[in-house]
């Protein structure tokens, strides 16, 4: 797992570290840079794929490098990685303590290699999608047919225990169905809970596409070591985002769910105070991207001093909306 990252004139990202546990919520206004935080991974991992001149903090000139520096934790909390460019292109380095190791690209990669950056749409979930083996969810969605019918023949009990989570979080319906608009072919639909009726995952609202997209990934057995997740709140009603939390936190805490595998460490945006509000209670979890006239500052919430002040007698959603907490929009 990832303990920290420092950026180094990585867009908006002047000199700026971010702290991270197995859950971290990122609260802040458009342009804060949380965003370029989780973009600066996939960067770090596919340094040839990131020119320097698309990535480098505007104004910045040579001889300036461009870094992406991550502190691993457990069980690699002895090992450090550095990608960087400049003008002779980018660089890899790790250290095993004081050490550079020789292995240390590869050991990136692979680390990095199943890293997954959703930002979800609700068309390319609800799209047919030809069966093919160990179907992987796409950033955006695409391929839920096929990993559901994945699930339900390799893991049945897994995929009856998120069709009783689902009924739960939207009552309207009780199952997901299969169709075969051709051959070779898989779409879901959704099974009505009076009337029994198939709805076509083209005629779901948004909502429900992603809260679907969501509980899968809270269900499958052998989930990415690492997520990040764009407003998983985006398009949601407020009385669904609880439920949104806990399938977070099956991923990030499966120990506490009665999961017997490794935690997945996880990343969100969002700028919802009703999401925010559920992590009143772990402010440890939650990171403010606060705006500087030329740099982002990330703040623990729970390093702030006078947090228990502030919080007395208001909720932290409203707190933050307020723009005492900061992570908010400049006045015009």
């Amino acid at each position: 797992m990832i303990e920290s990252i420092h950026f180094t004139n990585f867009k908006a990202l002047r000199d700026s570290k971010v702290e991270l546990g197995r859950f971290t919520l990122l609260v802040g206004p458009n342009g804060s840079g949380k965003s370029t935080a989780m973009q600066a991974l996939v960067a770090a991992r596919e340094p040839d794929n990131f020119p320097h001149e698309r990535i480098v903090t505007a104004g910045v000139t040579a001889p300036q490098r461009t870094s992406v520096r991550i502190a691993w934790g457990p069980p690699d909390h002895d090992r450090e990685s550095e990608t960087s460019w400049g003008s002779e292109g980018a660089q890899v380095k790790v250290h095993r303590g004081s050490e550079p190791w020789k292995n240390g690209k590869s050991f990136l990669q692979d680390k990095a290699r199943r890293l997954t950056i959703y930002s979800l749409q609700a068309q390319r979930i609800a799209a047919a999608v030809p069966l093919k083996k160990d179907m992987q969810l796409a950033e955006d969605g695409y391929g839920l047919p096929g990993v559901l019918d994945r699930l339900r023949d390799q893991h049945p009990e897994r995929f009856e225990a998120l069709n009783e989570e689902l009924a739960r979080w939207i009552p309207e319906f009780d199952y997901v169905l299969f169709e075969v608009p051709a051959t070779g072919q898989r779409a879901i639909a959704l099974r009505t809970r009076v009337g029994g009726h198939s709805i076509a995952a083209a005629d779901l609202s948004q909502g429900t596409l992603f809260a679907l997209a969501i509980l899968t990934l809270a269900y499958l057995p052998d989930p990415a070591p690492m997520i990040c997740l764009e407003e998983p709140d985006h398009g949601m009603h407020p009385r669904l985002l609880r439920d949104v939390r806990d399938a977070i936190y099956r991923l990030a805490y499966p120990e506490n769910f009665g999961e017997k595998r490794d935690p997945v460490q996880v990343i969100a945006t969002t700028h919802s105070p009703y999401m925010l509000d559920l992590f009143r209670d772990h402010p440890e979890e939650i990171v403010i991207a606060q705006k500087t006239e030329d740099n982002v500052v990330f703040e623990r919430l729970s390093d702030r001093a006078d947090l228990d002040e502030i919080l007395h007698d208001t909720h932290l959603g409203d707190a933050w909306y307020s723009g005492i907490l900061g992570g908010v929009p400049a006045e015009r």
